[in-house]
């Protein structure tokens, strides 16, 4: 709604997706004070000064910070404090239900990070505590500290790599799978033709997979998936987003959206059963594999979130 995908959307629009979403019973939004930066956060402030604020849990995230034009990692205590009280002034709210470390800042111990983060639980200001993008000898030491309520990932049918190691970690765990990008950041919504209408600003320009040279093969994944939804009587982005559903009650996918009528289409997924069957069809075709990397090099993400050791951290 407010970065990333083109330019952001106007604001009143915006707020009536949000009221309608809740009002056709989504209880669960994300955002993050890196979304424009903190513009996000001031949107969905708007649209819970409503009255609406107790009908859903609230999530959003710290940790980017745009410093001379790129991006800066800091999980310093100081800065999660002064984080946390930034997001709770702009989203207008006492207590923030589910707080996340958006990325994991590998110069320090996370155990140095989490130790902050209980300290707000235990004050009221947040709820419970979040990780994202993170990897799974980082989520174990960081549940160590506090138990580690939910960690965000990318997921879906042409994301599959966390599902070796990160999804057992959390599940051993007993914490939550929040899936960002279940859709393939609209590829299973409209599939090659999507980098037609990409506007400018739109950062998916940037991302392997959508490059000509690679888009060439992963059309094949958006067509044999079509032919499934076809039988199925539902869209592609329907039988993606249950794929995602069906991976069982502790994942919960967040596609995003700024249409009511695609927010529409992604409630109905969760009519779309599917079999022990549409399932192995769908692994089949997901484990055809896909052409180019989920995220441009030097991106941070799981792959790079290991921290030094506690015993290597001396407090200033």
């Amino acid at each position: 709604m407010s970065a990333f995908y083109g330019p952001p959307k106007p604001e009143p629009d915006m707020i009536k997706v949000i009221h309608y979403a809740i009002s056709r019973g989504i209880t669960h939004l994300d955002t993050s004070d890196f979304y424009g930066p903190h513009t996000n956060e001031l949107l969905l402030g708007k649209a819970l000064k409503e009255g609406i604020r107790q009908k859903v849990e609230l999530a959003t995230k710290f940790g980017i910070r745009p410093v001379d034009g790129k991006r800066e990692i800091c999980g310093d205590p100081a800065y999660v404090r002064a984080a946390c009280e930034g997001s709770l002034k702009r989203l207008g709210v006492d207590s923030i239900d589910l707080y996340y470390q958006h990325r994991i800042d590998t110069s320090l111990p996370i155990e140095v990070t989490i130790g902050e983060l209980k300290k707000l639980v235990e004050e009221g200001k947040i709820k419970y505590i979040g990780l994202s993008e993170a990897s799974a000898s980082t989520i174990k030491r960081a549940h160590a500290v506090h138990p580690i309520t939910a960690v965000q990932l990318e997921w879906s049918l042409w994301t599959r790599d966390v599902e070796e190691e990160i999804i057992p970690t959390c599940r051993e765990l007993g914490i939550g799978i929040v899936a960002y990008s279940p859709l393939g950041r609209g590829f299973f919504s409209s599939g090659p033709t999507l980098i037609e209408n990409f506007s400018e600003g739109d950062f998916r320009k940037n991302l392997p997979r959508f490059q000509s040279e690679n888009m060439e093969h992963n059309k094949n994944m958006y067509e044999r998936v079509n032919v499934i939804a076809s039988k199925k009587g539902c869209t592609p982005s329907q039988l993606a987003l249950a794929w995602v559903h069906h991976q069982g009650n502790d994942v919960c996918p967040i596609p995003g959206t700024t249409k009511i009528e695609n927010l529409n289409q992604n409630i109905g997924a969760l009519s779309v059963k599917l079999s022990a069957e549409d399932m192995a069809e769908l692994e089949s075709i997901a484990s055809a594999g896909i052409k180019g990397d989920r995220l441009p090099p030097g991106f941070d993400s799981w792959k790079t979130s290991d921290t030094p050791p506690l015993s290597t951290w001396k407090a200033t």
